[in-house]
């Protein structure tokens, strides 16, 4: 263990802190002391991780000292505060929220498409990208190295659990209060009625419905989740011009992100070779079947870690463009997968150089 290096994870509690801690159990393990950091009132908690019961820590500065690799999973301004004191304590940042995303000296890094950025780390930090983006762009960069990717249109289909666990509780509570009722859904109205005002994070209610939102208002009537998708599948690439057009759905399942992909190349596509490409992709599974019925959905991707990608066509109007559907777990791969996954990298890189 003394060979190995010291990780902590900040926000250990949360949605995506629990099962980062659930990865940590089931993957390889490449970690000395693991060290679990969350606000005061889970400070004192016992929770387990790598078969060991860990004390929940507070949030100080001297809780960095002496670690090699600090994952952070708490909200953008915790991080733009805290991911800099964890820098300058000696730990280098994986960080899981928004805070440094489009920072031009922090790369924006998925270890299936570009994992050699992790070295490019001038501030001491590497983000991770946005849940939706996640699942998607896996799935599109190996379309891209094999027909050169020109734009993208894209519509989510987005979990409740994206929003946190007060998203998935909201969702949960409405759907107690419609049960049984089967005349809700068919009248204007009804379901806001029956539903009231338990509306939770979600601007409408989510039971029976879905909202064609996602995020906070930004310019020109774009979310925030929208940009994010264009803006985050151009650093990935290293596309700055890429042409993306995102429209972000909230829907009421629990956990998985879906996206609708229109896909336009420099070259001319063909499904199959689509398909052979995606087959021998890592990180993605193929489930592209429709005579059985068998297709990419979030309650079979729910607890997995590929990108699920199927209903694969090349476009009747365009012989550049495919069309296809992603699903996968928001809240592994779109979150706590990749993070662990950047951090091995890291964790490779420390024992690699203790070894010289």
């Amino acid at each position: 263990m003394g060979q190995l290096p010291t990780l902590a994870i900040v926000g250990a509690t949360g949605a995506v802190g629990t099962v980062m801690c659930d990865l940590l159990s089931s993957r390889k393990n490449v970690w000395g002391e693991i060290r679990l950091i969350a606000s005061e009132r889970s400070v004192g908690q016992q929770r387990l991780c790598r078969g060991e019961q860990l004390t929940v820590r507070a949030l100080t500065p001297e809780v960095f000292d002496g670690v090699d690799v600090a994952m952070f999973d708490v909200p953008d301004e915790v991080s733009a505060e805290w991911a800099p004191i964890a820098v300058s304590r000696g730990a280098v940042t994986v960080d899981n929220s928004g805070a440094f995303r489009m920072d031009r000296d922090v790369p924006l890094v998925v270890p299936e498409i570009n994992p050699e950025q992790v070295r490019n780390r001038p501030k001491g930090i590497i983000a991770n990208a946005n849940c939706t983006t996640l699942g998607m762009i896996v799935a599109v960069a190996p379309l891209h190295r094999e027909y050169g990717l020109r734009e993208l249109v894209l519509a989510s289909y987005q979990a409740v659990s994206g929003a946190g666990q007060l998203g998935v509780d909201t969702l949960h509570d409405q759907l107690t209060k419609i049960a049984g009722d089967r005349g809700l859904g068919s009248r204007s109205g009804n379901v806001r009625q029956a539903v009231g005002d338990d509306l939770g994070p979600f601007p409408a209610p989510m039971a029976l419905n879905v909202v064609p939102w996602a995020g906070s208002l930004a310019d020109g009537g774009w979310s925030s989740e929208e940009l994010k998708m264009r803006n985050e599948s151009r650093k990935i690439l290293g596309l700055p011009d890429l042409k993306v057009s995102a429209t972000c759905v909230r829907v009421p399942v629990v956990t998985g992100h879906s996206v609708a992909v229109h896909a336009v190349f420099g070259a001319e596509v063909d499904a199959e070779g689509a398909r052979e490409a995606l087959r021998n992709a890592p990180g993605v599974i193929l489930v592209d079947d429709p005579e059985r019925g068998e297709f990419p959905m979030p309650i079979d991707a729910v607890g997995t870690d590929p990108s699920w990608v199927g209903r694969i066509r090349r476009s009747m109007d365009d012989p550049r463009a495919l069309d296809l559907f992603i699903t996968g777990d928001n809240l592994r791969k779109g979150a706590a997968l990749n993070t662990a996954q950047i951090a091995e990298l890291l964790a490779a890189e420390y024992v690699a150089g203790a070894a010289r």
